[in-house]
């Protein structure tokens, strides 16, 4: 009897671990399907759609069912899974757009998992026409909501046509990689200006600008006019781009490096290698912005603080400081571009979230820069009517200083129309294409 009764319990105990390793395998493959059905050959994709439910994405989408040319201006934003472009929408969000489920069986065209998008493809489509011949980049956003409406970048990638032969750059949306931001950066130098020195002492600060200027270590400093611009104070230096104004207001002794320095780490910069502010847009990563600033009666930290040297911002990040600034807060709304998904069964998922960033500056701060950028801003008038703006331009030398980028960052002011954008030409000089009349094309497709 003990012998049947030590066999019976050997006898349930492995039948025991059996049903107890079944069910954790039934449970793996449940869990883990889906994630291997995505990854492979066999993987069957939803669509994602526009903000009109136009779409951007089709697994299975032919010339003749969408035009030619119909994906060209957010191929390199929307992406696809072959894995020649990860820093994507779909291939950070595969899961989303997975049409298997292992509970139902469904993996076919049946799926109804889709994304659902916040850009507005026509308008992405004149913007990106809008560039002509040229080469560079558009991003522009709701700075109340958080929701990303333009995304262009050129050159533009026909996904109908394949990988070879492509420009350089093809593979890439522009938008969240670095570049030199020429004087798009006194935004960020004025708006340390301020916190460092206040209202009433910076306003009251005036430097003279004759076309050079010799710094305090040897070095020559230019303007963009060699004839200079005489007797400035900041908002004049402001809108004029003075090189000349803004080296010798770095180099003015009340205003202290170390102030430049964490005034810049706080709107996000990695100044020096210091650790980088993280950046994140459904998946899609945005780099950091970045300089390095060492000595301030040196040419190249005061370069960097004019917007040349080793100083990189991306257009999104550019872009993502206006709504700190129009706002008057000091925090951003957080650009998105997923407004909500689908799941393979048609449930619906919501993702949209309006978050917001952290402090990049304190709020008095940013109403000072707002008002500044908004008397720049009318200078725009009659290439940009019909708006009140708050703006400002960069030109940056490139490929040693070979080619010169054309920048304009901003945000309109009206309430009913709170939009906020970079633009970015790359080798202005190579047609007569203005960044004025690419932000005008943005603006009134979005209005």
């Amino acid at each position: 009897m003990r012998s049947i009764k030590r066999n019976l319990v050997l006898i349930v105990t492995i039948l025991v671990c059996f049903i107890s390793g079944l069910i954790y395998l039934t449970y793996k493959i449940y869990r883990d399907s889906s994630f291997y059905m995505i990854h492979s050959e066999n993987a069957v994709l939803g669509k994602v759609y526009d903000r009109k439910e136009n779409v951007l994405f089709d697994q299975k989408a032919t010339p003749d069912t969408y035009g030619a040319d119909h994906f060209t201006d957010v191929a390199s934003l929307i992406g696809n899974n072959d894995k020649q472009m990860t820093n994507t929408l779909v291939s950070n969000n595969l899961e989303l757009l997975n049409n298997y489920s292992f509970s139902q069986g469904i993996h076919s065209a049946d799926g109804q998992s889709a994304v659902y998008t916040t850009l507005d493809h026509e308008a992405n489509q004149k913007v990106y026409q809008a560039f002509g011949n040229k080469n560079g980049t558009a991003i522009a956003y709701n700075y109340v909501t958080g929701e990303i409406l333009v995304c262009v970048s050129k050159p533009g990638l026909n996904p109908f046509n394949g990988y070879t032969d492509l420009e350089e750059g093809s593979l890439l949306c522009k938008a969240f990689y670095k570049f030199t931001p020429g004087s798009t950066q006194k935004i960020s130098t004025l708006a340390a200006a301020r916190a460092s020195l206040g209202e009433d002492l910076l306003n009251s600060m005036s430097f003279s600008c004759s076309g050079t200027y010799l710094n305090r270590g040897g070095q020559t400093i230019y303007c963009h006019n060699l004839s200079g611009h005489g007797e400035e104070n900041i908002s004049s230096a402001f809108a004029n781009s003075c090189n000349v104004f803004f080296a010798q207001l770095v180099e003015d002794d009340r205003f202290n490096l170390n102030d430049i320095i964490n005034s810049y780490k706080k709107m996000g910069y990695s100044v020096n290698k210091s650790d980088p502010y993280v950046m994140e847009i459904n998946g899609i990563s945005v780099q950091t912005a970045s300089t390095t600033l060492t000595d301030k009666y040196d040419f190249s930290t005061q370069w960097g603080c004019i917007g040349q040297g080793e100083t990189m911002v991306s257009p999104c990040m550019l872009m993502t400081w206006q709504s700190a600034i129009a706002s008057e807060t000091g925090k951003s709304v957080l650009p998105y571009l997923i407004s909500y998904s689908t799941r393979v069964d048609g449930s619906k998922e919501n993702f949209a979230e309006k978050s917001m960033s952290r402090e990049f500056f304190d709020a008095p701060t940013a109403a000072y820069v707002k008002n500044i950028m908004i008397q720049n801003g009318q200078r725009y008038t009659d290439t940009i009517p019909g708006f009140t703006l708050g703006i400002k331009s960069g030109t940056a030398q490139v490929k040693n200083g070979d080619e010169e980028n054309s920048l304009l960052t901003g945000f309109d002011t009206n309430p009913d129309h709170p939009i906020a954008f970079c633009v970015l030409i790359e080798d202005r000089h190579d047609g007569d294409i203005k960044t004025d009349s690419i932000v005008n094309t943005i603006l009134t497709s979005l209005d």
